[in-house]
Order: structure tokens, then sequence, then C-alpha cells
């Protein structure tokens, strides 16, 4: 009996012992698999920090190396604050908060990179510590560094409107510090902080993304990601702090609490330093190869014909060739050859080009039956252009179409010379853009014309111009070498003036002038022989290199001393590619010029100065509608 009381004890003792000991040796186990895994993302960190160590090495090498290639101090990347740069960000708001005397000197900020130094290997020991604790202290840990991130950032932010509101009292003394100078210097409100600063931290946690070894994926990683994420999505298209959203301020503290631990784990500014500036090259890189990229399309749209012209061009040629030999006949050609007319000429291949000219000059004279209009294009074109003013007639004055291929005398010169010009943009090598150099030969009964690019517009009557005294010149034209304007331009910018003949012939100080619009004394010209002239630098031009193509820069040449100056408001330029020309300067213009790639008639013009070409075409005409041609 005592024997089997004594078994039952000892079961019942074994059982309470079991389980006593079960869970201690359960939750053992458990607690030795989460410190194994803790150990693993430790190692893995120290492994990350190596490997930075060894890369940040590798960079000191390079840049010792190649130090005295560098054309820029390293001091720069550390004094403008206003860059938002990455380089320990977090340190230098607190300094710059505490000490903002001392930001602009090197000695005292290698110190305080000492102690920023220290407090950073402090870091690193919590940082690791972190990595292989609860989520919990995770969690508490962010709280913390959160909380310092704000004090820094509304220590920061109270300096910045105290500079700011130093600077609109205007005390910007002389004792202040080059960093008070800068903010002197740069605008009066500090506008869009928060949208500038979220853009720098996606920087910042793109070049800390670089610093860590390919395949990496710890937790520092991964918050590094999700911030870029997250700030980017919350950013999104904003330009001003009042786009974003109520969560972007919490977002952005996240992300600098992020940056901070990052900060502590990398803590080496001169590789900081080296990967953001490859990352600015490669930007400007970037930039630069898209503004080529626009600026060939933008040439390639310009030497296209739009679908819509060339199916008015189709549509009128059919209806021209549908006409008899008798019906194809313009009106008053009698007038062609009366030199006391007022006589236009336009060489042009467009048609609604052509009918713009014709038609703002003829809406804006009081005597429009003493206009004469010669309008020269290709026998391609003849029968379009001609047959567009049989059915729009422009009013009571007279025009002509000629087309450049019924000129006989000229196909031997222009075989000769024009056509050994190379270019790839046919506006340079036409024979319409070279015939101007032709006129006396073309309208031999004249002693007087004005000469209109196709892509112009007259604003109001120009027949003043017969009334001015050239004082012996060639050429009336309205300079462009006025310092103040983006239209300045230079005698040596088209003509080579390295060239001994150039140099000696011509002065480089010399004020150019413009082709678009341009008074011409025949007459004077057949005495002096300016053909000639242009042909004899044409042929020198083809053995050595003496102007680029064109026909501006042999116009200089040609009439080199022989141009008069007009007044400015005769002739404004620019509207074709200079989008700040003013507009008191082109509503008070006789004539404005399109000149540059974005004519009016592309859809790349430039959308401010279209209304003044648009408001002489006639968009209601059906042939318009039939080919889709809006205004």
């Amino acid at each position: 009996m005592k024997l089997i009381r004594r078994c039952q004890r000892i079961l019942i003792l074994s059982l309470l012992s079991v389980s006593v000991f079960a869970p201690i040796v359960f939750f053992s186990q458990k607690l030795k698999n989460l410190s194994h895994i803790g150990r693993e993302e430790f190692v893995q960190d120290l492994s990350n920090i190596k490997y930075k160590t060894d890369a940040a090495s590798r960079l000191n090498a390079v840049e010792q190396e190649s130090g005295e290639d560098l054309t820029e101090p390293k001091q720069v990347v550390y004094e403008d604050r206003n860059l938002g740069s990455g380089v320990s960000y977090s340190s230098i708001e607190k300094h710059d908060s505490q000490e903002p005397e001392n930001a602009g000197d090197p000695i005292k900020f290698s110190e305080r990179n000492v102690s920023e130094t220290n407090l950073e290997r402090k870091g690193q020991k919590s940082q690791l510590s972190e990595l292989s604790s609860t989520n919990g202290e995770e969690e508490h840990s962010n709280q913390t560094a959160i909380e310092h991130e704000q004090n820094a950032h509304s220590q920061y932010r109270q300096m910045i409107n105290e500079k700011n509101k130093e600077m609109r009292d205007g005390d910007c003394n002389q004792t202040s510090v080059s960093y008070d100078k800068h903010l002197c210097s740069r605008s009066k409100k500090v506008a869009d902080e928060m949208v500038t600063e979220m853009k720098d931290q996606v920087i910042r946690a793109k070049a800390y993304l670089h610093f860590t070894p390919p395949g990496t994926n710890s937790h520092l990683v991964k918050e590094l990601k999700q911030g870029i994420r997250e700030v980017e999505r919350a950013v999104g298209q904003a330009i001003k702090d009042s786009n974003l959203s109520r969560s972007s301020l919490q977002k952005m503290r996240y992300m600098e609490a992020t940056l901070t631990k990052a900060s502590r784990v990398f803590p080496d500014c001169s590789a900081m330093v080296y990967k953001l500036r490859a990352m600015t090259l490669n930007a400007d890189r970037q930039v630069q190869s898209q503004k080529n990229q626009a600026t060939y399309l933008i040439h390639l749209a310009a030497r296209t014909t739009p679908k819509g012209l060339h199916c008015l061009s189709m549509r009128l040629t059919a209806e021209y060739f549908a006409l008899q030999p008798e019906e194809r006949q313009l009106p008053s050609q009698q007038k062609l050859q009366d030199r006391e007319l007022y006589h236009y000429a336009v060489f042009s291949d467009n048609v609604l080009a052509c009918a713009v000219v014709v038609n703002s000059t003829v809406s804006t004279t009081m005597e429009s039956d003493k206009i004469v209009f010669h309008v020269v294009t290709d026998s391609l074109n003849l029968p379009a252009i001609s047959m567009w003013f049989l059915l729009n007639p422009p009013g009571k004055a007279t025009i002509q179409i000629q087309s450049i291929d019924n000129f006989e005398w000229l196909s031997t010169k222009y075989n000769t010379t024009l056509k050994k010009q190379s270019s790839s943009d046919p506006r340079y090598t036409s024979e319409l853009n070279h015939l101007r150099f032709y006129l006396p030969d073309i309208f031999p009964a004249l002693d007087k014309i004005v000469f209109f690019d196709h892509d112009v517009v007259v604003q109001r009557d120009i027949t003043e111009l017969w009334g001015i005294d050239m004082k012996g010149k060639v050429n009336g034209a309205v300079e462009i070498c006025h310092e103040n304007e983006a239209l300045l331009r230079r005698m040596d910018m088209l003509i080579n003036f390295s060239d001994p003949l150039v140099a000696k012939s011509f002065d480089v100080k010399a004020c150019p002038w413009a082709f678009g619009m341009n008074l011409f004394d025949l007459r004077e010209w057949r005495r002096q022989d300016l053909t000639a002239i242009y042909h004899k630098y044409l042929q020198l031009g083809y053995k050595r290199p003496l102007w680029k193509v064109g026909s501006l820069p042999l116009g200089w040449i040609t009439f080199y001393n022989q141009t008069m100056a007009l007044d400015r408001q005769w002739h404004v330029l620019g509207l074709g590619y200079d989008s700040a020309v003013r507009r008191g300067d082109i509503e008070q213009a006789a004539v404005i010029h399109y000149d540059g790639v974005m004519k009016p008639w592309l859809d790349i013009a430039i959308g401010r100065y279209k209304g003044y070409w648009s408001q002489y075409v006639q968009y209601d005409h059906p042939y318009l509608q039939q080919c889709n041609i809006h205004g």
C-alpha cells in the first residue's frame, strides 16, 4: 500500500515538474530564434557599414588622384544652406540654429564635424541595437527621433524667419557672415519651403540607397524606399506649399527621421558630396539631351509642310488647271512697270503666308489703288498662289505672280553658284532665299522697291518709306546691334573674321541689320553693281569658310557700308523665337516679323503672337474649312 502511494506521489511530482519546466524550455527556444534573427540583421548592417567604408576609401583615393583637376572648392557644398544639401543635413540644421555666426567658417565647420562624428558613433550603437530590438522599441526610437527633428526644424525655420525679417527691415550690415549676405541677396520671402525640402529629401534618400550593397534588403533600406514613395506621392505635381495635403507634413517628418538614421549608418560626408556631384552631372546631361531633342524636333517641324497647307495647295492647283487659259489672267497688269506707284516684292512658296502679307498691307494703306505686289514663287506653287488671288483679289491693289523658272537669265548663274551650298535645311539653299540679290535684274524698269519676307505682318501705312532720303545708300533696314535686347547680333557671329581677307575688308564692330522689311534703291544698286560683289564672295566661300550658310551673312557683306539705318519702329523682330518681346513695341511697330522657326502657321508658333497674324487669314473660306485649317 505504501509503495502504491509512493508511486502516486512520484507521478504527481513528475507531472508538476513537466508543467513548470516545459514553458521555460519553449520560451527560451523562441527567444533564441528571435535573437538569431536580430544577429543576422546586425551582421547585415555591419557588412553594409564595412562595404561603405571600403567604398568610401576607394572614393577618397580616386578623389586624391583627381583632386588637381577639380575646379570647384569642396566648401561650396557646405556653405550654401539654401541648396538643401544632403550632407549631414540634420546636424547642419541643428548647429545653424545654435551657432549661425560660424556657418561660413570652414575651420569651425570641421570642428563641428568632429563632434558630429562622435555623436554619430554613439548613434551607430543605438542604431544597431534598434535593428535587433522589438517593434515596440523601434517605434519608441522613431518617435524620439521625430521629436528631435521637429525641434531642429522649428529652430531652423525660426532662424530663417528672423533672417527674412532682417532683410525686410533693410538690416544687411557689413559685419554679417557670408551666409547672411547670401540670404540678403536672395528673395525677401522664403516661399514654398516644404515643397523644396521634400524634393531635397528624395534626392538625399536616393543618394543613401546608392551606398548600400546590391541586393541589400535591411530594415533601413525598406524605410528609405517606402519614404521615397510616400514623399513623391505627397509632392506629386505641387509647386506651392498650398498644394500639399494635410498629411504631407507628417510624411516629411517621418522621412527626415529615416534620413537621420541613414546619416548615422553612413557618416562619410566626402562620399555623399561625391555622389551628389555625380547625380548633378547626370541630371545636367539628361537636361541637355532633352534640350537637344526638343531643338531637333522644333527644326524638323519648321521644315515640314503642315497637312492643312498641303491640302489647300492641292485643291487650289486642281481648280487652277480647271480654268481656261484666258481665265487665269490677273487684272490691272498694265500697272506693273509704273514707277509712280508703290511696289512691294515677296518671294514665297506658302499660299497663306503670301495672302497675309498682301492682305495686311492693303488693309492698312490709305491708297490701295497705288499698291503693286510682285509675288515670285516656284513652278510647283505658282498655280495654287495664282488661284488664291483669282478667288480673293486684294481690293484695288494690283498683284503679279511669277515663277522663278521663267527667269532664263538666272538659270545659268544659279546652277553654277547656289546649288553648291550644302545644308540640311532647305531654307538656306532655296532659290527663293537667294533671289533677293537679283532684284535689279528681276525688275529692270523700277527704281525703288520694298522687299518683304513672307513671315511678316504690316500693321500701319508704310507708304512714307518712299519719302525717306537714302543719302546715296542702297539698302534701308533696321539695325540689330542693340546690347539691351535679346536680338543682339554681331558681324563675327555669321562671318569668319579669322580669315585675312575678311578681317582686312570689313570691320567686326560694324552694326549688322536685318532682312524682313528692306527698302532698296535699285538705281543705285545697278550703278554700284552690288550683285557682282555678292557673286565674288559667294565663290570665295566655296573655297574656304568665310560665312555660315544662309543669305543674311552674304547680305551683310554685299551691302557693307551701303545700308542706311531706319527707325526701329518700322520693323520689330523676334516673334518667331523670343517670347519676351514687349507688347508695346509690337503695337507701335509698322511691320512685325516672325523670324525664327516658330512660324505663325505652324503648331509650334508662340501663342501670344499668333493673333496678329491670324486676323488676316480668312478661316471661313470653304477651302480652309475643307482642309481643317482653323485659327
